[in-house]
């Protein structure tokens, strides 16, 4: 059963406030799933735009963004969707965000590496394989039928949300047609990622995908390899052009003034107002 999210915002006089006016501000809801796929209970919020009926035609792009606690990403990321999204903003279109509660991410985002000293350090990593099969197996399908969305799938993550994010856009690019990478943690298993075949990088891959990669001032991983992130998440940008696929457009962006702790916010920021202005998404 659905329920309601609650998100009380305590500020100065906040608590006096609710006292009297008794009345709860409300962001959204949260739904679950039993996943077999990971064999577990699987917690998702649920943020609808203004205006969402369930009894009218009109159907929403569905934003996805990894690190969707509500003590993570939700909250921040719903507030930029919401604000691009007003009329007299209009940088994006009304949108529906489902922010995937985190359970293990070590486990969810990474894929097995031959790295010992990593193998060590993340005991329970190398399961991404099973987590991209709950999103194409059974939580798109399971938004598609509940909730009145359109065919427009966009992602969002940050390091190893980051790197899933790559994963999947090199495995399964089909699963989303806007990725929003921030920050990638390529260095995992020493950049092996990085020498993925593809078919996205087919000259015949027909689909549309608009990929948005950024990086801050964020320098070497302290890692069994140490590697520097900016040059990864270059490289990756860089794959991706040299490709030459038209159908895929590659934006890069380099933050020198953000750092690991503070770059998602301004990049999705950045990623909304130059996504869809640059590649003139319809409003689906």
């Amino acid at each position: 059963m659905k329920k309601i999210i609650i998100f009380l915002f305590f500020i100065f006089s906040t608590i006096s406030i609710y006292a009297q006016s008794g009345k709860p501000f409300v962001l959204g809801i949260i739904d679950e799933i039993q996943s077999k796929e990971l064999g577990e209970k699987r917690t998702f919020n649920i943020y609808l735009p203004e205006g969402y009926n369930d009894a009218d035609t009109v159907s929403y792009p569905v934003i996805y963004l990894l690190d969707g606690s509500a003590d993570e990403d939700f909250i921040h990321i719903v507030g930029l969707v919401q604000f691009n999204s007003f009329e007299w903003v209009n940088r994006v279109p009304k949108s529906i965000v489902v922010g995937i509660a985190t359970v293990d991410r070590r486990r969810d985002f990474t894929f097995p590496t031959a790295i010992e000293e990593d193998k060590k350090t993340y005991p329970s990593a190398g399961h991404s394989d099973r987590f991209i099969s709950f999103i194409e197996k059974e939580l798109q399908p399971y938004i598609d039928k509940n909730y009145k969305t359109s065919s427009s799938k966009t992602i969002i993550g940050q390091s190893l949300g980051g790197l899933l994010e790559t994963e999947i856009l090199l495995k399964k690019p089909q699963l989303f047609n806007k990725y929003i990478i921030v920050s990638p943690s390529l260095w995992w298993d020493n950049g092996s990622l990085l020498n993925q075949d593809s078919e996205i990088l087919n000259a015949d891959y027909n689909v549309n995908t608009l990929v948005y990669i950024a990086v801050g001032k964020e320098g070497l991983t302290p890692t069994a390899i140490p590697r520097v992130m900016e040059v990864d998440a270059n490289l990756l940008a860089e794959k991706l052009r040299m490709a030459k696929n038209k159908n895929v457009k590659v934006l890069f962006d380099y933050l020198p003034d953000e750092d690991h702790a503070t770059i998602l916010h301004q990049a999705v920021a950045n990623a909304f107002k130059n996504l869809y202005i640059t590649t003139n998404s319809t409003q689906e």
